[in-house]
């Protein structure tokens, strides 16, 4: 399996299938809970199970000893709380409570858990019959055999929020960014060490990939520092399990709350920022923010939070810091409720450092275009900014879904990269170093259409004069066949009564 992050998955599909069995007549929503729950205990029941049971081999009586796990990142999962047990009682009248239980007793026994897990299988409309099914299926399946990595429950964690997103519709965008968009982030970025911030984290995917970026560079995990917050209670308490099974101890704040209005991490200044905030979020509460300290470069506008959400980042960033971004494409040349005037202040104050157009369909739950924003404190390449228009690359996986493939990632990456080291020549069509001052003479508008232009097309011999004569001639023929077919369905139609 090449990419393990696509839609077309193996192991992480057969979870999926499995727990559909439970669904019934739920909505997504509401099952999304249940199955992510029923997941992520089978998951570190068998990490737990497995441990246990080296510690049982060796003979010294340690195994109920709870430091003997949590000195090894696995949670302790006290007896009458194991799968086990759960799958011992699974047709049995009081499954959801007994699943409900070994909930409360895990995060009893691990603080860090605290009131974060799904505690609601003992409801009446969550079928027992089903769930009891669902437990046999699960029972079957030794998770962490699957695979050498450590995140394999990670793996399908997210791909059942990414089908949760698909089924959920528009409200899926909450807590649910598409893999590639985050890893072409990651991949500019290159969060190496410091502090990683997302102030709208939804169900923890930045935090994920900046973690596997990490790890896939031979660097250590806990040279990066996480910190989040999400509006949302059950969006965060999924970003604190998707965080919780990948051995990232992340600072979510204590609770969910609005970042404008209740920002959990006042004197934070990260290095690295990624967010994929709502798209034109209204209202998002201006009223009750009007000398707020963050809006440096202007009132944002009351009707659309893009460029509160922009300048709240720019805030929260270290000296030497630097934000990658999900916007809609309308903040790249809105000039409405004042957005004109914060985008020039923010382009002349330096700090936009590379705009990429994106391709359409990359989102289960929308259709708007969007851009990822690269701002950067520190910019090498003073007063110019990179347009990439990546709006070409990508492959159509299903029907509605476009990913973009890792080649794809790869060279929005090098193009990067090149800018950077003052390497990169412009291509027509893809990308162009752009001056400060030419953006001036645009009105600041930062669509990469403008700058990028049109690729050239390749000239295939013909003299002009020649190929205008064979195009009329082949028009002319169209036009001929045309007629013909005109009078034989008119024909056909005075046959059976009609005249037009």
């Amino acid at each position: 399996m090449a990419d393990k992050n696509t839609v077309n998955v193996g192991f992480e599909k057969q979870i999926w299938d499995a727990a559909c069995v439970l669904r019934g007549n739920m909505d997504a929503s509401e099952y999304k809970g249940v199955v992510l729950g029923l997941i992520f205990l089978k998951y570190i029941s068998d990490r737990f199970e497995d441990k246990h049971k080296a510690l049982v081999a060796e003979g010294d009586g340690f195994e109920e000893d709870i430091d003997e796990y949590t000195s090894e990142g696995i949670f302790f999962v006290p007896s009458g709380a194991r799968w086990s047990d759960i799958a011992s009682k699974s047709h049995t009248p009081e499954i959801g409570v007994v699943i409900d239980n070994a909930m409360r007793a895990i995060e009893k026994e691990n603080k860090r858990l605290k009131d974060i897990l799904p505690k609601n299988f003992a409801r009446p409309e969550l079928d027992k019959g089903r769930l009891g099914n669902v437990v046999d299926l699960f029972s079957n399946i030794k998770m962490i055999e699957h695979g050498s990595e450590k995140d394999i429950l990670g793996r399908t964690y997210e791909y059942c929020l990414s089908m949760f997103a698909e089924q959920e519709g528009k409200r899926g965008g909450e807590f649910f960014t598409p893999s590639c968009i985050v890893r072409t982030l990651v991949e500019i970025l290159q969060p190496y060490k410091g502090r990683v911030y997302d102030p709208c984290c939804g169900s923890g995917g930045m935090f994920v990939q900046s973690a596997q970026f990490v790890e896939n560079h031979s660097g250590n995990i806990s040279n990066i520092s996480i910190y989040g917050q999400d509006s949302n209670p059950t969006t965060w308490k999924m970003a604190q399990m998707n965080l919780a099974i990948r051995g990232i101890e992340p600072n979510l704040g204590g609770y969910s709350a609005d970042t404008f209005l209740n920002d959990l991490h006042p004197t934070l200044r990260a290095d690295y920022i990624m967010a994929n905030p709502p798209f034109n979020l209204s209202p998002w509460g201006a009223e009750q923010l009007k000398e707020d300290v963050r809006w440096k470069y202007g009132m944002p506008s009351a009707g659309n939070a893009n460029f509160a959400w922009l300048q709240h980042m720019i805030y929260h960033l270290a000296p030497a810091g630097k934000i990658g971004m999900v916007l809609a494409n309308g903040a790249l040349s809105s000039q409405s409720g004042g957005e004109g005037e914060i985008r020039k202040n923010i382009i002349n104050d330096d700090l936009v450092e590379c705009i990429v157009a994106m391709p359409t369909q990359l989102f289960y739950t929308t259709q708007i275009p969007v851009s990822l924003w690269f701002l950067n404190k520190q910019k090498k390449q003073k007063g110019k900014t990179l347009f990439i228009d990546a709006r070409k690359m990508g492959s159509m996986v299903t029907r509605k879904l476009r990913e973009l493939t890792e080649e794809d990632i790869k060279q929005i990456g090098d193009t990067y990269v090149s800018f950077v080291d003052g390497t990169l020549e412009n291509e027509k069509g893809y990308c162009a170093v752009v001056d400060t001052e030419e953006i001036a003479k645009q009105d600041y508008i930062l669509t990469p259409g403008r700058y990028v232009g049109i690729e050239a097309q390749e000239d295939d011999g013909e003299p002009f004069e020649e190929k205008m004569a064979r195009l009329t001639s082949e028009l002319a023929e169209m036009f001929e066949k045309s007629h013909e077919l005109e009078a034989e369905i008119r024909k056909n139609l005075e046959a059976i009564g009609y005249e037009m």
